[in-house]
């Protein structure tokens, strides 16, 4: 038992705790429209699409939080606008802009033979040295993401289920779409710090997936990722301590792992319910599992 408490009874990784608790609770909050949005690549992109913006913010020695919500800003208004070109598919542009802004990012580390350290740091975060001032500017966040998700709660129900809808209910799906793609970039600047540009990922897109299979509900996902991410956090910074893995990169796979834990039991579940229960030749089941997402109710 003393080996699942002593850790946290040092301050640093108490404040990594709290820091890993408050990224968990925003990433669910967007990774949940962002999985059954299937936005899944737009998140990486936004993930990765920070590097220049990062790294423009430390050769110039400003805030590293405020270059990184300029360039992820600038993608998510990127995205925005190639989206209206019918010539265009979403991945098409999403994937443009990714390679773009990934590679000038590299432009600009290249041109310090200092950065080697700080973009390790950057790529994969370090929740070991999260102060108290960042643990406030994460609760900030977290309660714009709370608004943001409540006020537009309706809209993007419409928008991730049926589009058209949307449109028809005069809930102005373009504005819903670019509110959700303010909610991700929220999600991904506020917790780079954390778990860096490459690993928040992990926790946008698992502990919202790994909730799917058992929620009926869009607050139920929410709520069941947020737990999710939050053991993640204790399980992922405990093996850090005990093994001396790196800690952002021990969260991230934590929160992988417990993804597939739920595939493989809610697969389970499945086949033991078909077992139980014969399907009637007659009666038909969905193809696809988005079709059981349309049956969810706010």
């Amino acid at each position: 038992m003393e080996a699942l408490i002593d850790p946290f009874g040092v301050t640093f990784v108490q404040r990594a705790l709290w820091g890993g608790a408050l990224v968990s609770l925003i990433c669910a909050i967007a990774g949940t429209w962002v999985v059954l949005r299937g936005m899944a690549f737009l998140g990486d992109a936004m993930s990765h699409g920070m590097l220049p913006g990062v790294a423009l913010a430390a050769l110039l020695g400003q805030s590293l939080f405020l270059g990184a919500a300029l360039a992820a800003g600038a993608m998510a208004a990127g995205v925005t606008l190639l989206n209206r070109s019918p010539r265009l598919s979403q991945d098409t542009s999403i994937g443009l802009l990714f390679v773009g802004m990934l590679s000038v990012g590299v432009i600009l580390v290249s041109h310090s033979a200092t950065f080697a350290v700080d973009l390790t740091g950057l790529l994969f975060g370090d929740v070991l040295a999260v102060r108290e001032r960042d643990l406030w500017h994460l609760g900030i966040c977290l309660l714009v993401a709370l608004v943001v998700a409540v006020v537009g709660h309706r809209a993007f129900m419409a928008l991730a289920f049926d589009p058209r809808k949307a449109h028809t209910l005069g809930l102005a799906p373009r504005a819903a779409h670019a509110a959700m793609l303010a909610l991700v970039t929220l999600a991904v600047v506020a917790s780079f710090h954390v778990v860096g540009t490459l690993l928040v990922f992990g926790l946008l897109i698992a502990p919202p997936a790994a909730a799917v299979p058992w929620a009926r509900s869009v607050p139920t996902i929410m709520c069941a990722a947020a737990l999710i991410g939050v053991a993640s956090t204790y399980f992922g910074l405990l093996a850090s301590w005990h093994w001396e893995t790196a800690a952002g990169a021990s969260i991230a796979a934590t929160a992988v792992a417990f993804f597939f834990v739920s595939l493989a039991l809610s697969t389970l579940r499945s086949r033991l319910a078909r077992r139980e229960r014969p399907t009637p030749p007659s009666a038909t089941t969905p193809s696809h599992p988005r079709l059981e997402e349309r049956s969810m109710t706010p």
